[in-house]
This record gives C-alpha cells, sequence and structure tokens, in this order.
C-alpha cells in the first residue's frame, strides 16, 4: 500500500503532501490535476506515464525537474526527473539501474479513455500489453529498449539518400534476437490474460457473449526470414515493415470484430481487459497490484458500475476519481477534494 506520497513540480502540482487510506475517492472539477495525481503515482511505482511516452512532458512549467517521494509497504521510493539528471533511491540508497526498485509495486491504470484500446489503433494495444509485460517478466523493459535501439538505427540507415545493404543488415541480428523474445513474451502474455479477460467479460455482462483474444504477429511465424523477404519493400519504402513494431492484439466478441459492437459493449472490453490484468499480477505477485482508477465510474451505467466494483481485486489499495461521487456507496474509503492543485482530506462526506 502508498501510504505516503510527495511531489514536488510535477504537472500542475509545485508541491503536494499526502497520506492515504486503502480506499481513496479524489473528487474535484476537471482540470484541476486529478489525473495527474494518478499519474504521478503510477510513475512513481513503474516509472512509466500511462498518458506520455517522454516522461520530460510531467515536469512542471519552467521548472528544472520534478521529485517523487513515496512510502510504499514500508519502502521509501524516490524518483527525479531532470533535464539532465535521472536519479532512483530506494530506502535512501541511489540505485545504478530500475531493475530493484520496479520489484516493489505494481499497478494498473484505468481510464475512461481505455475504449480507444478497443476501438483505437494497435499502438494502443501495444501499450497496453507492453506495461502488462514490464510487470511480469523483468527482461522484457531491457528486450524492448534493445528492438527500440536497432530498430531507430535500421530505418535511418533505410532513409540514407543510398542505402547500403550490408550497413542494414548488420542491425537484423539485433533487431531479430531482441524481437522473438518480445513476440514470445507477448504470445505468453495473450494467452494468460485469455482467461481472465472472458471470465470479467461474462460477469459484467451477464451473457452468453465470448470475448476472445489473439495474437498477429507482425513479424510472421519467422521473424528472421519475414524480415529477408521484406528487404526489398523496406527499401522501397525507406523503413521496416515487418517486426513486433506491428503487432497487434486481436480482440473478437462473439467471433465478430468489436469494431462494429456498440460503445457500451466496447467499453465492456476494455473494463475486460484491464481486470485481467488485475488478475494475472495478483497471481503472479502473490497478492493484488495497486489501482488507479480515473473517472470511469461516471461513465458507466448502474450494472456496469457495480459489476466493475465487485471484480476489482479484494484487498487492492484503489485510487478513485470523479467529479461527482453521488453514485458511491457509504463505505470506508478517505475522500479527498482537490482544486487548482491542492488535495484537502474531508473528514465527512460532502453534502
Amino acid at each position: 500500500m502508498l501510504e505516503k506520497l510527495k511531489l514536488r513540480n510535477f504537472r500542475c502540482f509545485e508541491a503536494l503532501d499526502a497520506e492515504f487510506a486503502s480506499t481513496n475517492v479524489i473528487r474535484g472539477p476537471n482540470a484541476q490535476g486529478k489525473t495527474s495525481l494518478l499519474e504521478a503515482i503510477c510513475v512513481l511505482l513503474r516509472l512509466q506515464s500511462p498518458r506520455v511516452s517522454s516522461l520530460a512532458a510531467a515536469i512542471r512549467h519552467e521548472q528544472k525537474g520534478f521529485v517523487l517521494d513515496g512510502l510504499f509497504d514500508a519502502r521509501h521510493m524516490q524518483f527525479y526527473l531532470g533535464a539532465a539528471r535521472r536519479k532512483l533511491a530506494l530506502d535512501s540508497v541511489e540505485q545504478k539501474s530500475a531493475s530493484e526498485y520496479l520489484k516493489i509495486g505494481r499497478a494498473v491504470y484505468f481510464s475512461n479513455r481505455d475504449v480507444e484500446i478497443v476501438r483505437g489503433p494497435a499502438d494502443l494495444r501495444r501499450k497496453f500489453l507492453d506495461f502488462a509485460a514490464f510487470q511480469v517478466d523483468s527482461a522484457y523493459r531491457s528486450q524492448l529498449r534493445s528492438y527500440e535501439k536497432a530498430l531507430r538505427s535500421r530505418n535511418l540507415l533505410l532513409k540514407e539518400p543510398r542505402p547500403n545493404r550490408r550497413q542494414i543488415a548488420a542491425f537484423d541480428g539485433p533487431l531479430v534476437a531482441a524481437g522473438d523474445y518480445i513476440t514470445a513474451a507477448r504470445t505468453r502474455l495473450i494467452a494468460a490474460l485469455q482467461p481472465f479477460a472472458e471470465e470479467a467479460h461474462k460477469d459484467i455482462t451477464r451473457s452468453a457473449e465470448t470475448l476472445s483474444l489473439a495474437h498477429r504477429r507482425g513479424g510472421g511465424a519467422d521473424f528472421r526470414r519475414t524480415l529477408e523477404a521484406a528487404t526489398g519493400e523496406d527499401l522501397r519504402l525507406r523503413q521496416t515493415t515487418a517486426g513486433p513494431h506491428r503487432d497487434d492484439l486481436h480482440l473478437l466478441l462473439n467471433g465478430r470484430s468489436p469494431e462494429i459492437a456498440s460503445e457500451g459493449q466496447q467499453r465492456t472490453i476494455a473494463l475486460a481487459l484491464r481486470l485481467a490484468v488485475c488478475a494475472l499480477l495478483a497471481e503472479h505477485a502473490g497478492r493484488p497490484p495497486l489501482l488507479l482508477i480515473d473517472d470511469v465510474f461516471g461513465e458507466l451505467d448502474f450494472e456496469r458500475r457495480n459489476a466493475l466494483l465487485k471484480r476489482l481485486p479484494a484487498g487492492s489499495q484503489k485510487f478513485i476519481t470523479a467529479t461527482d461521487i453521488a453514485w458511491m456507496a457509504p463505505g470506508e474509503a478517505r475522500l479527498f477534494h482537490l482544486a487548482a492543485g491542492r488535495l484537502a482530506a474531508l473528514t465527512k462526506p460532502p453534502g
């Protein structure tokens, strides 16, 4: 559980100090920092934002860097990011790598924009898979970075006025080695998510609809052969056309593409995918992940809202943001009000 959190110069926050309970509900108007607070928690635990690829975008305007500081399961976690320096510390000991740091906390981020995972472009589904894979496979992060580095180098050579085939081929080995690892890891992940997603979907819909997941491999059955066969096309298009960067998570609802499903059905699929990750991480780590639920309940009807609440892992710490909490049943949640970057604990439910 995240007991304490301090922010400095993160997004709209100049400074914030807070203590949290098992279930935390943050209420406030739009554009006041609710999403940024959940993002900060995610970055503290996972060194990754659910909103942007570059963490530099989260540095407060005209500041040199941000500081995140938290107490999670009695472990003191600190992360500083500036334009010229990055620092990680665990229990006040600076870390040379992120490997030990990332073993501490796991998180799942729910957003009202998750429907785009279902109906949006393939890169959103790859990001969904990668964020989950980082938390179950300690080597995945470095393998993905190796792949992306080799891909960038290969693409730069393909864009030369006169591409040199021998120079391009020099990057095929590193690209295939890392690519094969990523492909195998994603295939295992999707297979592991399938039963959890199917079960969650049935619980939410209370129907006989079936949800199935499959891995569409951008590198084909044999990445090395596919890459070699695509050399002519790569030279013509000036980019690498085959590989895990072209992967997709193929979703089917009752054997059909969810692109033609209703928005309610699409949102249900997105919820089922997030809940599947929750279940997988709980199974993998032996305890449920921390849940970051950003303005989701207001988008759901009564039945789906209650079904989601029932499906959330028991014992997980929850951070829930909302503009209105009239839907919330009385309970033991700690209530906060957030406005203008200031977080205030409420001693009783607001009227």
